[in-house]
């Protein structure tokens, strides 16, 4: 019979083997009751579950910081090009805006008449 304990010296590394073998399964088995134990503590995977939320909220806050940051850069920006156009519009063609002015002008005093009219 081969496998088993003789004489010449076989059954050491048959035995060796088995050794091996039932540790490597002691290892497999710890590792899987520790798995086990984790998935039962469901208030330690509770609160993995609400950390990785937190962390999804701070990285979407902290996006949506840095884009609502940008558009409010090229408002002001915009608004900068328009406020020069309007003034460079002013400055090459006064008469309109003067115009406009004369014309606001006259609406109060012609206000400020009818106004004094009916005291």
């Amino acid at each position: 019979m081969t496998g088993t304990t003789g004489s010449n010296g076989n059954g050491t590394g048959d035995t060796e083997a088995l050794r091996e073998e039932i540790r490597r399964t002691r290892v497999e088995l710890g590792e899987t009751m520790e798995l086990l134990a984790a998935k039962a503590d469901v208030k330690a995977r509770l609160k993995d579950s609400a950390e990785q939320a937190r962390e999804r909220v701070r990285e979407q806050a902290a996006s949506t910081v840095a884009r609502v940051r940008g558009q409010a850069a090229e408002g002001v920006d915009r608004a900068r090009i328009q406020a020069y156009d309007t003034s460079v519009a002013v400055r090459r063609d006064p008469v309109p805006w003067a115009t406009i002015a004369a014309g606001a002008v006259a609406a109060v005093v012609v206000l400020l008449i009818v106004r004094g009219r009916r005291r």
